[in-house]
């Protein structure tokens, strides 16, 4: 399989045509080896314009949401960012090579475990993969110029919004178990917040406190 072709057909055809024009989120995602995120009984499927499972009822997200939600957080490489919902970690991969940090959050232990061994491998330096309960963020990094929530909330988890930098953005999907809003929310005061709804997107429930029980 010649996964560089069908790396940059993933980005010309499912990425760029519907839209997505940040150069840097673009040329993130055809260097960066999603083959390798995934178990090698879907290797054939790696590039595919579709979300793929990783186990433990959890998935690696369609590459075109993958790069909709990084372009949605404005990212020019000085920033902290969180993720929650560390899953593969392709997500954080993309994310470091975006930003300055990266601390994401993974409920599953084995599956935290495995993206962070895996991250390491490939070098990325500047990811730190934390195991335990996303909706609650992490407070010891805040505030964060970005966070990304990879699942689907019944709203905004209030500590993430606290934890957001004047200026920071948001990008969660928001909804109902089984379909969501993409939502994008900039935090311009201290207690005052501008929400955008973007696109219909359909995620794994987000498990926590501050999201599904």
């Amino acid at each position: 399989m010649n996964f560089d072709e069908q790396r940059m057909l993933m980005v010309t055809r499912q990425i760029q045509a519907r839209g997505v024009h940040d150069r840097r989120v673009l040329d993130t995602m055809a260097r960066i080896p999603r083959h390798l995120f995934v178990s090698e009984s879907r290797l054939s499927s790696a590039y595919g314009d579709f979300p793929l499972p990783i186990g433990e009822g959890q998935t690696i997200s369609q590459p075109y949401m993958v790069a909709t939600m990084t372009e949605s957080l404005g990212l020019s490489g000085n920033e902290r960012v969180l993720e929650i919902g560390t899953g593969s970690g392709y997500q954080a991969a993309v994310l470091s090579e975006l930003a300055q940090e990266v601390i994401t959050i993974e409920r599953v232990e084995s599956l935290g475990n495995a993206a962070r061994k895996r991250l390491a491998e490939l070098g990325y330096g500047n990811v730190e993969v934390i195991v335990g309960d996303g909706t609650l963020g992490w407070p010891d990094g805040a505030p964060y110029q970005g966070v990304m929530v990879t699942a689907g909330a019944p709203s905004a988890p209030t500590p993430l919004l606290q934890q957001l930098d004047v200026g920071g953005r948001l990008v969660v999907p928001v909804g109902e178990r089984h379909t969501q809003i993409l939502e994008i929310h900039t935090r311009q005061e201290k207690d005052k917040y501008k929400v955008h709804r973007e696109t219909a997107c359909r995620f794994v429930n987000l498990i926590g406190k501050h999201g599904w029980s």
